[in-house]
């Protein structure tokens, strides 16, 4: 009788591991994008940007997923570390995707202050268990040479010193032709979107199929 107890004992233990290992498993994983404009939906349909394309790319590869969407137009890096600490305390994100920077260089912000801001926020992710990716943005070439060498290599250091996976350059594909943008020739029109989803989706991908 005493060893009858003991199998069911075990049995009912490794029905309850399996149990919780398939609970934390099928998780669903929270992905926190914190953007500016071009993470926003400026001037766009709602649902047409590219972080609505990437829910719905998850969607339709079956990845158990949920996407908090904290960008906001006009939004700094210095603004975006700011807001962090309470996104991440209120929303507990698998991932946060840190798309800032644009407006800093377009208002010939100091590049070292950008990279402190983005680096504090990286830093803040990762004490928190997330994993980050990084979307880079580089400015225009009438900005000067050295700005624009200055600015677009702040994301390469700023990946490579904290081991993060990096889209050099969000625009790729559309900052080359005016006809993708908006009349105010600085956002994207919807249908320049999916190209943007396309640059970014290799680097993050990795990190939801984990």
């Amino acid at each position: 009788m005493l060893a009858l107890l003991r199998k069911w004992t075990i049995a009912a233990v490794a029905v309850l591991g399996m149990t919780a290992a398939g609970s934390a498993y099928s998780a669903p994983k929270t992905v926190l994008v914190v953007g500016d404009s071009l993470s926003a939906e400026y001037g766009l349909a709602r649902g047409t940007g590219w972080v609505a394309l990437l829910e719905q790319r998850l969607k339709a590869e079956k990845i158990d997923a949920r996407i908090v969407n904290a960008s906001i137009s006009g939004e700094t890096t210095s603004g975006g570390r700011t807001r962090l600490p309470v996104l991440l305390q209120q929303h507990k994100p698998d991932v946060v995707v840190l798309e800032l920077g644009a407006n800093d260089g377009l208002r010939g912000l100091s590049v070292p202050a950008a990279a402190d801001n983005l680096r504090t926020m990286i830093q803040l992710a990762q004490q928190n268990k997330a994993k980050v990716l990084l979307v880079g943005m580089r400015m225009p070439p009438n900005y000067g040479r050295a700005y624009t060498e200055r600015f677009a290599g702040m994301y390469k250091d700023l990946a490579g010193t904290y081991k993060v996976p990096l889209v050099p350059f969000m625009l790729d594909g559309v900052a080359q032709d005016a006809a993708n943008f908006q009349a105010d020739r600085m956002h994207p029109l919807a249908t320049a979107h999916p190209t943007i989803l396309n640059n970014i989706w290799p680097q993050f991908a990795p990190l939801v199929k984990r």
